[in-house]
């Protein structure tokens, strides 16, 4: 069950209307990042939790994410209210339409919402489920909602520098803190589990959990924690990154006859010809540039 509180969790003050501004704030509305997408992620993973302890803080969280949803839809709000007060007549209209997309990065969404909190991000895309991308497991979910507040955070950070606003300074600040706090709680909600590595139930296979494959080599090989060390088994040799698993390195299936009977005959009707060498629309159109081409043609 859900009750409204009118007053916002943070104090909105917003010292002039700016559309830019505005559009810019849509990223943390209707973005990726942003509230709406973090308080679906929260919330169904809340309904799918059995544990008493974490489904607690999924729905403490999500209802905040919420509040935050809506402290940042007032600030689009409040930075896109000038421009609807002098709303009035169609002259007028147009007039108000032209002052807020002249400069906007997104000038769909001023013209299609009137220049409320759309749910779409800066650039106008609008805002998908795909965003929400729990799997049901705790120990994967919770690692995936700590860099989720991570990234929130770096947009927050990065929306504080594109303003010299104070009252809106003042509400961002709050907003990225507060992502820095949910990253503390899920940390603490995932060590909470022993063991919480690897996710899932299955353990992994042990011929290859502590093998580093070195891929890519060159110029800039580096060696670290991540790559060296009594942990790690690097594997150099290029001929050992090939069918790991000791066999040839190739795809098979079993078919039966008549599969394989219509697989022969498919085989044969597209079969390539290496001797063939016909002249091709690109030798006939070849200009300047095309380099070699089939039939030493004149032109």
């Amino acid at each position: 069950m859900f009750m409204h509180n009118k007053r916002l969790m943070y104090t909105v003050r917003v010292a002039e209307p700016n559309p830019d501004l505005a559009t810019l704030m849509l990223e943390q509305f209707g973005g990726p990042q942003g509230e709406l997408a973090a308080a679906m992620r929260y919330f169904t993973q809340a309904l799918g939790e059995d544990d008493p302890g974490r489904k607690d803080l999924l729905f403490d969280i999500a209802t905040e994410e919420i509040s935050h949803l809506e402290v940042i839809g007032s600030i689009i709000a409040m930075l896109n209210k000038g421009p609807k007060a002098v709303l009035s007549e169609g002259m007028e209209e147009a007039m108000e339409m032209r002052t807020m997309t002249q400069n906007s990065t997104s000038h769909t969404q001023q013209i299609l919402y009137g220049g409320g909190p759309a749910l779409v991000n800066s650039s106008g895309v609008p805002w998908t489920a795909a965003y929400v991308d729990s799997i049901g497991c705790p120990t994967a979910d919770m690692r995936s909602n700590i860099a989720a507040e991570a990234r929130a955070k770096l947009v927050y950070e990065r929306l504080i520098t594109v303003t010299d606003d104070p009252g809106i300074v003042d509400a961002l600040r709050f907003l990225m803190t507060r992502e820095v706090a949910h990253q503390k709680s899920f940390e603490k909600a995932l060590y909470s589990i022993e063991p919480n590595f690897p996710p899932g139930k299955l353990p992994g296979d042990p011929r290859f959990t502590d093998k580093y494959y070195n891929n890519s080599q060159g110029e800039g090989d580096m060696v670290g924690p991540w790559n060296a060390g009594e942990q790690w088994e690097v594997v150099t040799d290029r001929e050992l990154q090939a069918a790991v698993d000791g066999g040839d390195g190739s795809a098979t299936v079993a078919l039966d006859t008549t599969q394989t009977a219509a697989l022969d005959a498919m085989s044969m009707r597209l079969l390539s010809n290496p001797e063939l060498d016909r002249v091709t629309g690109a030798d006939l159109g070849a200009g300047p540039g095309a380099g070699s081409t089939t039939g030493d043609i004149q032109r």
